[in-house]
């Protein structure tokens, strides 16, 4: 959505709108009145008269817009009291004007009794009120246009902010383990180590930083971005966190979410790897499914081999609950209902976590 076009102002829109409608409808109105005439045996000079009424009309109309411009930031009650009587004002005005030419230009168009002024008003005041009504329904239907499209803005911010919320969660205890193992490091003299995983730090946090949640990436940049984490890990865990990647060529440069399985990731290192003296295998493959019949689609199949998700961990307030919570949460903002991400159980042990997104490259 173009925000330029969603923020011009009200005003600015309904004057370019205005002025073409205005003079269409006055050149109608001439066009008819003279051709009326025509019909009705007046002479042919009669078009200076229609001609004449037209003007007029349209100056009048002219400056009973403004009128209603004052009025449209009243309440409703005052404005359609104060239209009305701007109305008449001016149907009072028009009539007089049109009486006034029609004499001048037509010899048979005397006024011989109250019903003829009865009758000319009337006509002006319809005139007149349909043009008011045609004035009222454009602004009306402008300003809820408008309406729509600010919400649709302020949904797309909030949609921007949510997925920034989401985004931004890192998981302290990373940032603290990690800290903390550089700190063991140090006292332990392995300066080397400690400074390789300085660096592993700083480059995912800058990556982490630097990409917005908002766009997508393909999955070959995502997969470079879980290398700068796992790095990191390795460095903590050693032998015991071990990392199978099985990627299909053809999904390599499959679009998804920036850093979408960082938490998933974190998730598998938490439960499965750290609880076990032994560790555990994390695998992840992907794969371009092309024999769905709703389209083409991108499965993501993150698996470990430790204990699995006992009912504390899945719990409201674990942290696994709310890394998986989160990660659904950015999926369904960024793809509604064409998405998927579900977490169950292997034999003998272990879990699957499995996303099926939409196939997009860029």
């Amino acid at each position: 959505m173009n925000a330029t076009a969603t923020t011009k102002p009200f005003a600015a829109q309904t004057e370019l709108s205005f002025w073409p409608l205005q003079i269409a409808g006055w050149l109608g109105y001439f066009a008819l009145n003279f051709t009326a005439a025509m019909g009705d045996g007046k002479p042919w000079h009669y078009v200076f008269g229609s001609l004449s009424v037209a003007t007029c009309g349209f100056v009048v109309t002219s400056l009973l817009r403004l009128g209603y411009r004052h009025l449209w930031t009243l309440p409703v009650p005052r404005m359609a009291a104060g239209a009305a009587g701007l109305l008449v004002l001016a149907t009072l005005v028009q009539m007089k004007l049109y009486v006034e030419i029609m004499f001048r230009w037509c010899d048979d168009c005397a006024i011989n009794s109250l019903f003829g002024y009865v009758w000319y008003f009337a006509s002006m005041f319809y005139l007149l009120l349909s043009w008011s009504g045609l004035y009222f329904g454009v602004k009306f239907a402008r300003q809820s246009q408008q309406q729509k499209e600010a919400a649709l803005l302020a949904q797309n911010v909030a949609h921007a902010a949510q997925l920034k919320m989401l985004r931004y969660q890192l998981n302290p205890h990373f940032l603290f383990n990690t800290l903390n193992a550089i700190s063991t490091l140090v006292l332990d003299d392995k300066r080397d180590t400690a400074y390789h995983m300085v660096g592993s730090l700083s480059a995912f946090l800058r990556h982490s930083l630097d990409s917005d949640p908002e766009q997508r990436v393909s999955l070959a940049e995502e997969v470079d971005a879980l290398n700068l984490y796992l790095g990191i890990e390795q460095l903590r865990f050693g032998e015991r966190l071990k990392v199978e990647m099985d990627i299909d060529p053809a999904a390599r440069a499959a679009l998804v979410p920036s850093l979408i399985l960082q938490p998933l990731i974190e998730n598998a290192i938490k439960y499965a790897v750290s609880r076990r003296e032994e560790g555990a295998r994390i695998e992840l493959s992907a794969r371009r499914d092309a024999t769905a019949a709703d389209g083409v689609w991108l499965d993501i199949h993150l698996r470990d081999d430790g204990p699995g998700l006992n009912e504390a961990d899945a719990a409201p307030n674990g942290h696994a609950r709310v890394g998986l919570a989160n990660t659904r949460e950015r999926l369904r903002v960024l793809y509604g209902e064409r998405q998927q991400l579900d977490v169950g159980c292997r034999t003998p042990h272990g879990v699957d976590v499995h996303i099926r997104l939409p196939f997009e490259t860029a």
